[in-house]
């Protein structure tokens, strides 16, 4: 996946913006507005709108069954950069009383929505916001494992503003989640850590330097060629020939790229890396399969990390 041209963003935007407008039409605009607390089904009190499933899935564990949490990017094959939302997705934001959205230049569509449907009563979490990052930083941060937890932590504060008598359960619930539920990704985090910091590794965007960086692997692919393919721009010759000559002498151990965004020069780098009997290690932006929770998704693909190093470190 990759950022949108600035052209196509403001297209995406203008889309953005007309299916809100249907959508209020439709249901009338003295209705808009978030869902009044205890609606839903069974225990679910109020309602979770999140833009991308991977901060969706945390969500909804930690909501249990006070909430009924939805996710609006949870294909696979779509690219939240460029997504344009429709008209149901613009009456599901507009009725929340919970919206996540990552922010960074991520999903301005997102952003648009919100706008569009603006209430005070909505809690909103802006993960970019809630980490404070300027434009132009690194906007996958749930690649990065101390963001998850700050963010788990903000989701929590969300829900006892909204539905504060369910204090305890959410505590309950965040402590259940930081401690049992991502225990197996915890102990992977270390274990990696432990075997392999140092280890020079290639990737193929942006998106991997958190984690790599949280499992002390030396990042050899000059950030410049990894942020120009996670943003659509053109990568440097510079950089082409230094990620090449990196994969064509074998000077990293695997090649890390993110198979939802393989543009020629990932193609090209991939090849030589495989010609040179390289282990590659394929990643995900969203959750793969969308069935999967958040700590599922990111264990599998640390396993494959780390039986990847294994074949090249023992």
């Amino acid at each position: 996946m990759k950022f949108a041209p600035t052209a196509a963003r403001a297209r995406a935007g203008m889309c953005a913006l007309l299916c809100v407008l249907l959508a209020l039409l439709a249901a009338g605009c003295d209705r808009a507005g978030t869902a009044p607390l205890g609606a839903g089904d069974g225990h679910a009190r109020f309602q979770v709108v999140a833009a991308e499933n991977f901060w969706g899935s945390i969500a909804g564990q930690l909501a249990g069954d006070r909430a009924h949490v939805q996710s609006i990017i949870v294909n696979p094959n779509t690219d939240p950069h460029s997504y344009q939302p429709t008209a149901q997705d613009a009456r599901e934001m507009a009725g929340a009383n919970v919206a996540i959205v990552n922010g960074v230049g991520y999903d301005e569509w997102a952003q648009q929505l919100l706008q569009a449907s603006a209430s005070s009563a909505r809690a909103v979490l802006n993960v970019g916001t809630l980490l404070g990052l300027s434009a132009g930083a690194n906007p996958h941060r749930w690649y990065y494992p101390q963001d998850v937890r700050r963010v788990a932590a903000a989701i929590v504060a969300d829900y006892d503003r909204v539905d504060p008598g369910d204090r305890s359960y959410f505590a309950a619930r965040e402590q259940w989640f930081l401690g049992r539920a991502l225990a197996p990704y915890d102990r992977l985090l270390a274990q990696i850590r432990e075997r392999y910091a140092g280890v020079p590794v290639g990737y193929s965007e942006s998106i991997f330097e958190g984690l790599g960086e949280a499992l002390g692997l030396k990042l050899l692919t000059p950030y410049s060629f990894a942020k120009s393919i996670a943003e659509g721009t053109d990568v440097s010759v510079a950089d082409k020939r230094t990620v090449d000559a990196q994969a064509r002498e074998r000077k990293i151990a695997v090649w890390v790229f993110n198979s939802q965004n393989v543009t020629p020069d990932v193609q090209r780098v991939t090849q030589i890396a495989q010609e040179q009997g390289i282990p590659i290690v394929t990643i995900t932006e969203t959750l793969a399969p969308a069935s999967a929770s958040f700590q599922q998704w990111q264990v599998g693909e640390m396993q494959a990390l780390e039986r990847a190093l294994g074949k090249v470190h023992g």
